[in-house]
């Protein structure tokens, strides 16, 4: 059995092997399916149990990370990189779009995951939201979307990278 204490500003609810934390920065919510998990929440401990350890420590880490991200909140910072035609970025609905990638015509297209907000200041670009996995696949699907094939990357190194 592992605790895992649940900081105050935090509210966290089990029911069967579906974990919620709300606090400042959102909601988060996590279902765990096919591993032999159960948890109990006694005030604010929450008792993870199983006969597997890994599958106990997992489960508890995946608790603790839910109750920082609905605290603090999780960030990707992204820098856009381009040579010559001027990239712009427009965010709607689920939905990234970068206009102007190479001089294309047609828009990239990235999707956003989850309740994760996209801030774009100059060339910079926040990526951020309560759910660490929802934040951290949005900026690859970013990054994947302005992938350039079939040139050489060492000439042609626009794009949106992962700085920090």
């Amino acid at each position: 059995m592992i605790e895992v204490k649940i900081p105050e500003g935090v509210d966290f609810s089990v029911a069967l092997n579906v974990l919620k934390a709300k606090g400042k920065m959102g909601e988060v919510m996590r279902e765990f399916r096919g591993a032999p998990l159960s948890f109990s929440l006694e005030g604010k401990v929450l008792k993870v149990t199983s006969p597997d350890k890994a599958v106990e420590g997992t489960a508890a880490s995946h608790a603790s990370i839910m109750c920082q991200g609905v605290l603090n909140g999780f960030e990707k910072k992204m820098v856009i990189r381009f040579a010559h035609f001027p990239v712009s970025l427009e965010v709607k609905g689920d939905t990234l779009n970068i206009k102007n990638f190479l001089g294309e015509k047609k828009p990239r297209r990235a999707k956003i995951i989850g309740k994760v907000k996209i801030e774009v200041k100059g060339q910079d670009v926040r990526v951020h939201g309560p759910d660490k996995e929802a934040v951290g696949q949005t900026a690859a699907n970013i990054r994947t979307a302005t992938r350039i094939r079939d040139k050489d990357g060492r000439v042609f190194q626009d794009g949106i990278y992962i700085v920090g």
